[in-house]
């Protein structure tokens, strides 16, 4: 038998995905959740698209429960998520780019209310050589992140994974339009 807190969350994801996307360069579906991690699990897979339909980032978000609350759990929720972002080489070469992303996850989740947080980020420069020396370069970053949640209501968790996810491939903070070029090449 599912326990009632969590087929709430489960009711709470299905609805996040028959609603409206979060934003309209999102998609998100429903995927196969890891069965070894905690008594109950399920997840999330999405992806971020550019105008032209290139996927520029990627992720996927794992909810996690156990009702005998794990040690390091706040309660019997732990949020796991995974995000892959395509980064201009420039962005990549900071130093500071992972205190950065780090920064980006915990004030989306600020709102949402978390504890226990963890994770690490990774840049990764990826070369061809050999037959496929002619392929340019590519740069990623990697957010590996879990915490748990403090309420009840997952959706504002799931809400700040997917502006990460957005803001990790470049895009402005929802709500924010880019500025269009002005003559002679200069925004603002």
């Amino acid at each position: 038998m599912t326990p009632a807190p969590f087929q709430k969350a489960v009711d709470t994801l299905q609805a996040i995905l028959e609603g409206p996307a979060p934003r309209p360069e999102l998609e998100l579906e429903e995927m196969p959740a890891p069965q070894r991690l905690a008594p109950h699990a399920a997840a999330l897979s999405g992806s971020v698209y550019r105008e032209d339909d290139t996927e520029i980032a990627m992720g996927r978000l794992i909810v996690l429960y156990d009702p005998d609350n794990r040690s390091g759990w706040t309660g019997g929720f732990r949020i796991v998520a995974y995000i892959r972002a395509d980064l201009e080489p420039e962005i990549a070469a900071d130093e500071l780019i992972g205190s950065v992303a780090w920064s980006w996850l915990l004030e989306s989740l600020e709102p949402a209310g978390y504890a226990g947080e963890s994770g690490t980020i990774t840049r990764a420069v990826s070369e061809s050589f050999g037959d496929k020396r002619d392929e340019p370069s590519t740069t990623e970053l990697e957010l590996r992140a879990s915490w748990s949640p403090t309420g009840d209501d997952l959706a504002p968790h799931v809400r700040a994974w997917c502006e990460v996810m957005c803001t990790t491939a470049g895009l402005p903070p929802s709500g924010v339009s880019s500025l269009p070029d002005r003559p002679g090449g200069t925004t603002g």
